[in-house]
């Protein structure tokens, strides 16, 4: 189907967009829920019982014994990190491949990120990767479900629990994603989850950690409350920490979301197929898939080109989207966490430099040649704009538009 024939002209209306209206699907359910929180005047979780209804029906959704609600996204990985309470120069190990929400919080806890490599194939760690990392300091480990595609967390969990070491879920583009049959955030220690604006849920601004162990629930609640154990006898403020509550508003939104969460996925799932289908057997791409057994929550549709057939790759292909009105974006971060002015420049805490003067020299080796599936995803990816919004005219312009670039690029009549 040409892109004419389906009505869109050369450019065609915009797709939905996560940022505003079009692509997010907010109704009176939020309206109602937002409006009687103001009417109850309690707007502040820690008086109010709207988060609190949040968290139980979260943990109940999870299978978990506790969730917590904070912030943020980068709140939920910080409540995480301080759970494992490192020394300075603690190593945890991460992803090269995230936003620096989830890489920043390790700074904050005076503790140094250690980036494992990705599999090309997914951009996502490996228990292979985690394990050439693992060193005496280290404290902790953080696997990150790129664009919603699971881990093999059972496989990375053995791997921590042999070197006796915490596995923290990075959930935040992974609402209801599988592995093995245990959803995204279960299977690790703690889990951590994003409600920001183009997350399966938002509000804005918000975050949710979830975890089976009673204590470090206690810790989590008492970090997000600036370390006040509300309701508890004798109260004091037991350690350093900030005030990362999520208001009652916010919660009261996510609260109307969560209701139609599964929903969400199963659409965003079903175009996914819709336009893998159509992209199947074109040269010189490989369409995203989840391993076997799994489930891919597709917060993004991640493509990946091989140049060598279709020319230009992923820029080329993004700048024929672009010419017929269709934003995407080549590379999904245009380089790895470790060469960001934070880790080349040290620029952390005035001119101290801290926490990277306790690093060991192992920890700060950001050598090319110690990260080639890094690099590799990241020169073959395109990630297109994805969002429960998204219907089938959509999805069959998009793979129109793909098509045609592919065939063009790879030298072929289309």
């Amino acid at each position: 189907m040409t892109a004419e024939r389906a009505g869109w002209g050369n450019h065609g209306s915009p797709l939905p967009n996560d940022q505003d209206a079009t692509g997010r699907s907010f109704g009176p359910e939020e309206l109602e829920a937002v409006a009687a929180v103001l009417a109850s005047g309690t707007l502040t979780s820690t008086k109010g019982e709207v988060v609190k209804s949040l968290q139980s029906a979260f943990a109940a959704l999870m299978g978990v014994g506790h969730a917590l609600a904070c912030s943020s996204g980068t709140s939920a990985v910080q409540a995480a990190v301080q759970v494992v309470d490192p020394e300075p120069g603690d190593e945890i190990i991460t992803s090269p491949i995230t936003d620096m929400g989830a890489i920043a919080p390790i700074l904050y806890q005076t503790a140094i990120p250690v980036f494992a490599d990705v599999d090309p194939s997914t951009g996502n760690v490996t228990a292979e990767s985690v394990a050439a990392r693992l060193s005496p300091r280290t404290k902790a480990v953080i696997v990150t479900h790129l664009f919603g595609n699971p881990v093999d967390t059972e496989a990375v969990r053995r791997v921590t629990d042999a070197a006796g070491v915490t596995m923290i879920e990075d959930c935040a583009q992974a609402f209801l994603a599988s592995s093995h049959g245990r959803l995204a955030g279960t299977v690790g220690h703690i889990g951590t989850f994003s409600l920001q604006q183009g997350k399966h849920i938002t509000t804005g601004e918000g975050g949710l950690v979830i975890t089976d162990d009673d204590a470090a629930a206690r810790r989590i609640l008492l970090w997000i409350n600036k370390a006040w154990p509300y309701g508890e006898p004798s109260p004091d403020h037991e350690f350093l920490a900030l005030n990362a509550r999520m208001s009652e508003l916010q919660g009261a939104v996510a609260l109307a979301q969560l209701g139609r969460l599964r929903e969400t996925v199963e659409q965003r799932i079903s175009m996914s197929e819709r336009l893998s289908k159509s992209l199947d057997g074109l040269p010189g791409l490989i369409t995203p898939a989840p391993p076997a057994d799994s489930v891919h929550a597709f917060w993004r549709y991640p493509i990946l080109f091989d140049p060598s057939t279709v020319e230009g790759g992923p820029n080329g292909v993004a700048a024929d989207l672009k010419d017929l009105g269709i934003g995407s974006a080549p590379r999904y971060i245009q380089k790895p966490a470790f060469r960001c002015a934070v880790f080349t420049e040290q620029r952390t805490f005035g001119s101290s430099r801290f926490p990277f003067t306790h690093a060991s020299p192992e920890a700060l080796d950001y050598s090319a040649d110690r990260y080639p599936g890094t690099f590799a995803f990241l020169d073959h990816v395109l990630v297109l704009p994805w969002n429960e919004r998204l219907e089938e005219a959509h999805i069959d312009r998009l793979a129109d538009a793909i098509s045609g670039s592919v065939m063009k690029r790879a030298g072929l009549q289309p």
